[in-house]
């Protein structure tokens, strides 16, 4: 049996930009962000995928837990 996980959520928003960088690079971010353009924030499920794709990416990044933000917000 899998045990139920809690819905997670992290947010990452693009600092760097995706001209000049590895082809396979600029397409996590266009998979992962849906956009090559810089400061733009994506809140998206926090599963194995996707930490897989920031982690490639971590370079150009900015990542935030949103579970952790609401957790210390509802104190």
């Amino acid at each position: 049996m899998k045990k139920q996980m809690q819905n997670n959520t992290v947010a990452v928003t693009l600092i760097k930009s995706a001209i000049g960088r590895k082809p396979d690079h600029v397409k996590t971010v266009i998979g992962l962000l849906g956009t090559t353009r810089m400061q733009r924030r994506k809140v998206l499920e926090d599963t194995p995928c996707v930490r897989g794709m920031i982690h490639k990416i971590a370079y150009m990044l900015l990542v935030e837990d949103q579970a952790k933000e609401e957790t210390s917000n509802a104190s």
